[in-house]
């Protein structure tokens, strides 16, 4: 039996072919398999009236794009930066969920609930991608905060999906409901939604 050693650039090529993050205990989301999956405008008006977030973005803008997102997940650091050059065109709600109720959570509940959410978010997620596992969590949760958390990450289950990133759009040239599971550059992202 012969046994090989992966180099670098294949452990580097077979990292990169994960494009979501999923649930513990789950396999992960193959990129093969993220590609964008049908959506209703109930589900839509699902996540506009249920989910808890914070929002960043061009505030102006009538259709605003849903992320549902773990903390804890490296695709959703990498969604976050390839969505930051799309803010003065886009309104982007960003929804915490939690797979866990450790650190996830509290995370989850600070990034939610902070008074300067861009500035909290991008230091998030530059210290989660630098392998330095996020932002220092608040303590004291509330019982209403835990809830609220607990109810997103209900809600990404409500739409069929066990992976995030997720996002859920109105695309602005087709007006057609679109959503996609897993993290993608600005240009696809741009594509995705409808704007250039």
């Amino acid at each position: 039996m012969t046994i090989k050693l992966l180099t670098l650039p294949v452990v580097t090529a077979l990292a990169l072919t994960l494009a979501a993050c999923s649930k513990p205990g789950e396999a992960p989301t193959p990129a093969a398999a993220v590609a964008p999956v049908a959506v209703s405008a109930s589900s839509y008006e699902t996540v506009a009236s249920t989910g808890k977030g914070f929002t960043v973005g061009s505030m102006m803008s009538a259709q605003p794009v849903y992320v549902l997102f773990e903390p804890q997940c490296p695709h959703c650091g990498h969604l976050w930066e390839a969505s930051l050059p799309l803010h003065n065109k886009v309104k982007f709600v960003w929804i915490p969920i939690a797979f866990n109720q450790g650190k996830s959570l509290a995370q989850a509940v600070t990034l939610m609930s902070s008074s300067t959410p861009l500035e909290t978010m991008t230091e998030h997620e530059k210290l989660l991608l630098s392998g330095k596992g996020g932002i220092t969590a608040m303590s004291g949760i509330t019982p209403e905060q835990e809830q609220a958390i607990k109810t997103n990450t209900q809600l990404l289950t409500t739409l069929g999906q066990d992976s995030v990133p997720f996002i859920l759009a109105k695309n602005r040239l087709t007006g057609d409901m679109v959503s996609h599971s897993g993290a993608m550059d600005t240009a696809d992202l741009a594509k995705l939604i409808g704007v250039d």
